[in-house]
């Protein structure tokens, strides 16, 4: 990350919030306050129409690209192994999609063709379906008095909107993504900010976010994409074991002779080769065995729900660090705010 470009400090918070024209940062701390919709939306009976005594055979997750297609991803990650039914990640519904089965239709475009004929597809064969998106259009024309709705009732980005389809499962985490959000606000220091520590380890730096199983591993591409989006920065993701070994060859440092470094002139050979930093996205189960991996290591930096810079709000995180699938739905909060502040310290 190229912090020759920042013109701002990420200390002040006055013009921080004069460079966010967007409304980026209320965007990004939205999160909680989708949940809290979507948990409305449950307790009026939204899914009243779909819910049966008998469990469902599967529950197939049709999704747009995007945030919709990332949590469908970190949800049969995490909740696949333990779920009542299993779930299965499709691009459109299955031949052998029946009654039986749950069918759960994600995305931000209801006129996509994909989504459309899924939804077209369930209806038609008896499935219980499941609208996550804006009902409106080709959607309802398919699917009208034949599906249970949860669409989106705030305007949000859809870059920031995976906390929204991971809100089934995350209905009693919305004060924690309240509390992620007001941890990374605008008006909070470095020292104590999470968002803005990431932001801060990633500058001058090539950054890899690296993931050690399938659910960490989606949540790195997620905040890959976002950096790319909305920070215009390039960022890597990538497996824990191949961060490590090209570590091990040499990558971190940004020579191929370490000595190099100790003889380098700007002025002369132009700008240092910027360091790479591997941020280790982790789960609180798998955090010890990451910490061991890449202890030898002083260019990884492990980031889990419970790392907070602050002592008493990093405690908290930790007591209340909860299912996998919400500390996957915390750390994309602090990703997409660290990303926010790389797009505003430029001013």
């Amino acid at each position: 990350m190229n912090a020759a470009q920042a013109t701002i400090d990420l200390d002040d918070t006055d013009a921080l919030l004069a460079a966010d024209r967007d409304g980026l940062l209320r965007a990004a701390s939205m999160a909680g306050a989708q949940v809290r919709a979507v948990a409305a939306a449950l307790d009026e009976g939204a899914l009243d129409s779909v819910r049966a005594e008998d469990r469902p055979r599967t529950v197939i997750w049709v999704a747009g690209r995007g945030t919709a297609e990332t949590a469908g991803s970190m949800l049969a990650a995490t909740a696949g192994g333990s779920a009542a039914a299993p779930i299965v990640i499709a691009a459109e519904a299955p031949p052998w999609i029946g009654a039986l089965d749950v069918l759960i239709v994600a995305g931000e475009d209801s006129g996509d063709p994909a989504l459309v004929g899924a939804a077209a597809s369930g209806v038609r064969r008896g499935a219980r379906v499941v609208i996550a998106a804006p009902f409106d259009g080709p959607l309802r024309d398919a699917t009208a008095g034949r599906a249970a709705v949860l669409e989106p009732r705030l305007a949000v980005g859809g870059d920031f909107g995976l906390c929204r389809y991971l809100a089934a499962g995350l209905a009693a985490l919305a004060d924690e993504l309240d509390a992620e959000a007001l941890r990374n606000s605008a008006g909070r220091e470095v020292f104590t900010n999470p968002a803005k520590t990431l932001v801060d380890r990633m500058s001058r730096r090539r950054v890899v976010l690296a993931g050690d199983c399938a659910a960490t591993l989606t949540l790195a591409r997620h905040g890959c994409g976002v950096l790319l989006r909305i920070a215009h920065e390039v960022a890597a993701a990538a497996g824990l074991a191949d961060a490590l070994t090209a570590l091990r060859a040499g990558a971190g440092s940004g020579f191929v002779d370490p000595t190099e470094a100790l003889f380098h002139d700007e002025e002369l050979d132009g700008p240092m080769a910027e360091r790479l930093r591997v941020l280790a996205l982790t789960l609180a189960a798998e955090r010890a065995v990451v910490g061991s991996r890449v202890a030898a290591y002083d260019d990884v930096t492990i980031v889990g729900a419970e790392d907070v810079p602050d002592l008493a709000d990093g405690r908290r995180a930790l007591a209340n660090a909860g299912r996998p699938e919400q500390q996957l739905a915390i750390l994309a909060v602090r990703l997409e705010m660290a990303a926010v502040y790389l797009r505003l310290v430029r001013g």
